[in-house]
């Protein structure tokens, strides 16, 4: 295999859906990824908004983690950036993935600080799962991954 098509194989791999192709299904699909990635974009602006404050309860102290303000705005802006793209359906994985990440973050922040009260995690956990959901199946057939990956020679969705 050459190098170019080993290349091709992973760009495909990336941008490629692997759920349902009925129109149906796609549609409430892309309903999902959009309103989910919508709703998440408040949580990183909401940080922003106040840098040391989440930096200092939640990073510091909360999570004992160093580098508060670093790791505060790496959420912030994985949260808007991964959740704008994740909208457009575009690098769709890497999105999910990065906006996993920080839903585990929160998972773990929200347990450590309350235990396993229901009501404090279950937020940060639906969002984990959307997430995870579009990590394992990718942005759909509506989405920008998509256009690219019929692009790239991919299967027709």
């Amino acid at each position: 295999m050459t190098s170019t098509a080993s290349s091709n194989r992973w760009l495909t791999l990336l941008f490629q859906s692997t759920s349902d192709t009925t129109v149906w299904f796609q549609v409430a699909l892309t309903i999902l990824r959009v309103v989910v990635s919508f709703f998440m974009i408040h949580n990183g602006v909401d940080k922003l908004g106040d840098v040391e404050g989440f930096a200092t309860n939640v990073v510091a102290n909360g999570m004992g983690l160093p580098f508060p303000v670093f790791l505060t705005y790496c959420s912030a802006y994985a949260e808007i950036i991964g959740s704008i793209l994740l909208i457009l359906g575009l690098l769709s994985r890497p999105a999910a993935l990065s906006l996993v990440f920080t839903m585990v973050m929160a998972i773990y922040f929200h347990i450590k600080v309350d235990g396993l009260q229901i009501g404090s995690f279950e937020t940060a956990t639906l969002y984990a799962c959307s997430f995870l959901f579009f990590l394992v199946n990718g942005g759909g057939q509506y989405s920008l991954d998509a256009l690219i990956s019929n692009q790239l020679g991919g299967s027709k969705e």
